[in-house]
């Protein structure tokens, strides 16, 4: 944000803010019956809804007056140009040529990556049809019945979100789990719940040394070992990695071996091979089904005039709030409970993207980035955080995700879930003022003493703003233009921010120091004195405990 022509546009937009008063969203609403059809974008078989937020015309032209000046266009070119916009790690972030199912070339520095890109999905998704028709067999010669995914961080979110949230379509015969967690609770409990004869393990690792998939891909290759034998890892282990010579130390033969690039960042990698689980459990078809629906936006996004363009619409409302109105989280609220871990999916994201406190030259920002993104999946978060939305001190603007129509699920179950959904926004919106609720109080024949002391506490503020995204059904394609309008969103918040949303050395740091209280941890006689005595005495106490 540092260009003249950028700080006009800021000065602009706190001006327009400023001289906007007390105007309300319902304000907006009562001044102008049709809204709803000025602020609305419809998108194939997605509506994204944006009228209940505190804008105006005026708003959205200086809004994207900002992202102009600061280079949105020209960024997004050299992104899908495959140009390096990774700039501290030297690589495009060329995640859009994964879903590429259009014939084009795509370069990543000059070269065509589309035809090695081409023939990893092939072999990938011959894999998954082969474990589906049963025509790759567990050790005993039996068709595999579970497939447990073991990664981390985006190799565990994407597939893990995407099984459930397409639960409906994947095949009746197939059971798949996801393990993370380095704590063994996580694989242990999963070992308890499948039958290790017809079990296949995906070990997602690029590096094939991320400590936390290999401390459980270690365990779970010795427990396959000493069930089945050591030949049978050969069977029940697959991997999407790059470390050949790793993997075959591993175990796992050179066949059941899918990689990826390093132009794929983790959090965007649910696109490459590490999409494995999802497509074994619902199949090549519909898993295209899941890539077009990706690229669809990757074309809407280079494509549609900024006013009309959904990513780019996501991306300036959340500037407006996080950078001129103070909002420092963001909720995301799927009434879909197949959905639950969207909002989990969303959070690395958004936070390991644009988390960030120095520009691209290395200086330090002088302004809010990446919000707290949380969320829970509605009507579950009604009984739980929504008191807050509603009436607590922080304005928190929210994305609320509805179906039209059920997936696999009772009609008047959903009826009574999408009449919450739009409930929800609409009261955040309204409000109730404290005339409104003496009303109802006296309509109840309480005595004014009582309306006096109870009127305050039922107050709602209203004025507080949502987007709302309708979409026909969750389908898999549906699913696929949900996540990549997220991803081009954080990608402009990152242009206008005028930060790198493609690394993540935030995460460095602990790794290395975990690697290092690892061995002290695990022997009671190293010795903690070189540690802050707040290390050393936690460690002291739990070596007391054990």
């Amino acid at each position: 944000m540092a260009t003249h022509e950028t700080e006009m546009a800021l000065a602009a937009l706190d001006a327009h803010k400023r001289s906007m008063g007390g105007q309300t969203i319902a304000d907006f609403f009562r001044d102008d019956p049709n809204r709803f059809a000025r602020f609305h974008v419809e998108l194939d078989d997605i509506l994204f809804d944006y009228s209940k937020h505190r804008l105006t015309e005026t708003t959205l032209k200086l809004l994207l007056d900002l992202a102009r000046t600061a280079g949105v266009e020209a960024r997004r070119a050299a992104l899908f140009a495959g140009e390096p916009v990774n700039v501290t790690e030297h690589r495009p972030a060329l995640h859009m040529a994964l879903r590429n199912r259009s014939g084009r070339p795509m370069f990543a520095e000059g070269h065509d990556v589309m035809p090695e890109v081409l023939a990893e999905r092939a072999k990938m998704e011959a894999f998954a049809e082969a474990i589906r028709n049963g025509e790759i067999k567990s050790a005993s010669g039996t068709r595999f019945t579970d497939i447990v995914n073991i990664g981390i961080g985006g190799s565990d979110l994407g597939p893990a979100m995407a099984a459930r949230a397409l639960a409906p379509f994947i095949s009746s015969d197939l059971r798949l789990h996801t393990v993370a967690n380095v704590d063994g609770a996580d694989l242990g409990d999963t070992l308890k719940r499948v039958p290790l004869e017809t079990t296949l393990f995906i070990v997602c690792s690029k590096t094939f040394t991320t400590i936390e998939t290999m401390t459980n891909a270690a365990t779970a290759r010795k427990a396959v070992a000493a069930l089945l034998g050591e030949a049978a890892v050969a069977e029940h282990f697959c991997a999407v990695s790059t470390q050949l010579d790793k993997i075959a130390a591993f175990g796992i033969r050179s066949d059941r071996v899918f990689g990826f690039w390093d132009w794929v960042g983790g959090r965007y990698s649910i696109w490459s091979s590490i999409g494995l689980l999802l497509a074994i459990g619902i199949g090549k078809e519909k898993y295209e089904k899941f890539l077009q629906g990706g690229q669809d936006i990757d074309t809407h996004f280079v494509e549609a005039p900024l006013d009309r363009n959904i990513p780019v619409l996501m991306a300036m409302l959340g500037i407006w709030y996080r950078d001129f109105w103070g909002c420092a989280a963001h909720a995301v609220i799927p009434y879909d409970e197949r959905m639950a871990r969207f909002p989990a999916y969303l959070q690395q994201l958004e936070m390991e993207s644009n988390g960030k406190s120095v520009d691209l030259s290395g200086t330090r920002v002088e302004y809010e980035t990446a919000p707290v993104v949380f969320g829970e999946p509605g009507t579950n978060g009604q009984h739980a955080f929504f008191q807050m939305l509603h009436q607590g001190t922080t304005i928190v603007p929210i994305d609320f995700l509805i179906a039209a129509r059920p997936s696999d699920a009772d009609a008047a179950h959903h009826n009574l879930l999408f009449a919450n959904c739009l409930a929800q926004s609409q009261a955040l919106m309204l409000g109730r003022t404290i005339e409104a609720v003496r009303e109802r109080l006296r309509a109840q024949n309480m005595s004014p003493a009582a309306i006096d002391a109870l009127a305050p506490h039922k107050v709602f503020e209203g004025n507080r703003p949502s987007s709302t995204f309708l979409y026909k059904k969750m389908t898999p394609r549906i699913l696929g233009q949900l996540i990549a309008l997220y991803e081009h969103k954080v990608f402009v918040q990152g242009v206008v921010w005028n930060i790198n949303s493609f690394d993540q050395w935030g995460v460095e740091l602990g790794k290395e120091l975990a690697n290092t209280l690892t061995p002290i941890v695990a022997d009671a006689g190293r010795s903690t004195e070189a540690f802050d005595s707040s290390t050393a005495g936690l460690i002291a106490t739990a070596r007391a405990y054990r």
